[in-house]
């Protein structure tokens, strides 16, 4: 399979970026500095105690579940700027998690397809409603303030990224683990697991902020773009995309990340990536 070969340059870079204060690890510390009153693009969480910054989807629900809450301007604006700009891009270059689950994947064993699975992609947009937004904001305590239930339930980045680092530098916070850690242990193995086998899994399945950016995928600015006089239909990149996408038919499809690999694979150079402010022309059909 030919694949874009760098790009884990920039993944790495970005992972970096992201958790700068590796330090943090072996103290079991968590910066609380300036950067954490702005957020990454990516999924990475806030309890990392390398973490820079905050997590789109853990500040969203913050202010969501706040006691205070009116509408959460900045984060809102944020997230679309991201998605406007470059949409799901972030996936395939910006998120330390998405990155994780790739590694995973370059095991040596059997790969297995999704696309037979490819209804299971809609469960990450019922996670976006239902999880990030209405329980935070309607299930509320005696002073008004909603759990942030994604978070708090569900992320397998949490755990990884912090539940579990803090756990093993903090004897405090190994005495008082209980079956919420255990959960979410479980569901971090299940993620590792599944990783192994197919391609991103959580990404394609479970994901609220790659539900969130896929939904900017037809109108960002940073595109895939096909020549329809150089496309043969011949589907290559079909077959070539992880992502269970028809690169041919709907470059900017929900589900791509702009991991570039159907651009590499392409025999006829028909396929680019662009930043344009064009929407999407009609695609050509494979020929009977």
């Amino acid at each position: 399979m030919v694949k874009n070969r760098h790009r884990w340059k920039i993944q790495l870079g970005a992972t970096l970026a992201s958790n700068p204060f590796l330090m943090n690890f072996l103290h079991g510390n968590i910066s609380r500095g300036a950067g954490k009153a702005v957020c990454v693009p990516g999924l990475n969480c806030y309890s990392c105690p390398a973490a820079a910054a905050s997590c789109p989807i853990g500040a969203l629900q913050a202010v969501i579940g706040s006691s205070k809450f009116q509408f959460a301007y900045y984060v809102v604006g944020f997230l679309i700027l991201v998605g406007v700009l470059l949409g799901r891009a972030v996936c395939g270059f910006l998120c330390p998690f998405g990155w994780f689950q790739e590694l995973l994947h370059k095991l040596p064993t059997r790969k297995f397809s999704t696309r037979r699975l490819h209804f299971l992609t809609w469960l990450k947009y019922g996670i976006l409603a239902l999880f990030v937004i209405v329980l935070p904001m309607t299930v509320v305590n005696k002073v008004g303030m909603g759990d942030p239930f994604f978070c708090k339930y569900l992320c397998p980045a949490g755990i990884l990224e912090g539940g579990i680092p803090l756990a093993i530098a903090d004897a405090s916070i190994r005495a008082s683990l209980g079956w919420l850690f255990t959960w979410k242990s479980c569901i971090l193995l299940g993620v590792v697991t599944l990783s192994v086998f197919f391609y991103r899994p959580f990404c394609k399945w479970l994901c609220p902020l790659g539900a969130f950016y896929g939904l900017f995928n037809r109108i960002s600015v940073f595109r895939l773009q096909v020549d329809a006089d150089r496309c043969t239909a011949c589907g290559v990149c079909s077959r070539v995309c992880r992502m269970d996408v028809e690169a041919f038919r709907t470059p900017n499809h929900a589900e791509c990340i702009r991991c570039g690999d159907c651009v590499a694979a392409c025999p006829h150079q028909a396929i680019t990536r662009t930043f344009s402010l064009k929407t999407e022309q009609g695609k050509k059909e494979p020929a009977i």
